[in-house]
């Protein structure tokens, strides 16, 4: 079976906290890691839920127009969450939901080797930079734990206050550059998943 195939069916069946109570389906993540590409975002919300599939409201059409910004499609790169079940209501993730997904985030970091982590809100900025601010740090990419991490606004938080999306525009132009002058360490890949530090849990 391909790797991600096996990954969304041992997602679909995950018990590890409550948040698949309620729920219509898990929301495993897609596309490919053929651009290196991978996002991070926070949480299905309804429409995640009922389609089974990450980014596929307003936000999701939003992050498609960005990328077809900088030359690249929307199947050409993964996209996934920091939970992978609907919160209740759509409020944030608790901790203790996003500690029981990480297992998730490192299988699918392990199968893909991305050669950059774009992390899309302030939960997942929060997993690799806990207490920063993301008005202070979007847009900067650090190398964490082996994975060069790539912070930016979510795409729904520039839907909500207009006055973000240059930010947002400028940050994905930045990660255009930063892909095109940096090049891939085909050499030195990712640590195994059982070997991970990059969360502090």
């Amino acid at each position: 079976m391909d790797p991600l195939a096996a990954i969304a069916a041992e997602v679909q069946a995950c018990r590890a906290c409550p948040l698949w109570k309620g729920t219509t389906q898990a929301v495993p993540g897609e596309g490919s890691g053929e651009s290196g590409i991978f996002f991070l975002g926070e949480a299905p919300g309804f429409h995640e839920d009922q389609q089974g599939r990450p980014f596929v409201g307003a936000a999701g059409q939003l992050l498609a127009e960005l990328l077809a910004g900088i030359g690249l499609d929307r199947s050409k790169v993964f996209i996934t969450n920091v939970v992978r079940h609907r919160p209740p209501g759509n409020r944030d993730p608790l901790p203790d939901e996003v500690a029981a997904c990480d297992i998730w985030l490192r299988r699918h970091l392990d199968a893909l080797q991305p050669r950059v982590l774009v992390t899309l809100g302030r939960h997942a900025m929060g997993k690799f930079f806990p207490g920063e601010s993301i008005s202070r740090i979007h847009g900067k990419p650090r190398v964490v734990g082996g994975v060069t991490v790539f912070p930016m606004f979510h795409p729904a938080a520039a839907l909500r206050q207009p006055s973000l999306r240059p930010s947002l525009m400028a940050d994905f132009t930045a990660l255009a550059i930063f892909l095109a002058t940096t090049p891939a360490v085909a050499d030195e890949p990712a640590p195994p998943a059982d070997q991970m530090t990059l969360f502090g849990r």
